[in-house]
């Protein structure tokens, strides 16, 4: 799969020539996730429906619920305003977070809402 050029110019992507990639729940409006995509990673997300990331560490594609059942079904993807980030609207299925959590913003809160 190749990724549409209209789409690839407007991309920026860091030095490894990946794109962060957000993942919000379309019905609770929940932050999931972020991860890592490029073009071949957004172009199979685009053409599937399926949320599929680039592993930094593994150096491969996965696709979200592969081999845990933890899908993402891909309703919208949206590119911010400076095409730095990829905000992907899904259904989760399961768990978001590799932890087991449902949210990868369920731990730390650093700054802890005012009264």
């Amino acid at each position: 799969m190749s990724l549409d050029p209209a789409i690839a110019t407007r991309l920026k992507r860091n030095e490894a020539g990946l794109v962060a990639a957000i993942a919000q729940e379309k019905s609770t409006g929940d932050v999931l996730m972020m991860a890592w995509m490029d073009d071949e990673a957004l172009a199979r997300t685009l053409e599937t429906r399926k949320a599929t990331y680039y592993s930094r560490s593994r150096q491969q594609y996965w696709v979200k619920g592969e081999t845990s059942g933890h899908t993402q079904y891909v309703h919208e993807v949206r590119l911010d305003c400076d095409g730095d980030a990829i905000l992907l609207i899904v259904d989760q299925a399961g768990a978001a977070c590799h932890t087991g959590t449902h949210t990868c913003w369920d731990g730390d809160v650093l700054l802890p809402e005012s009264a």
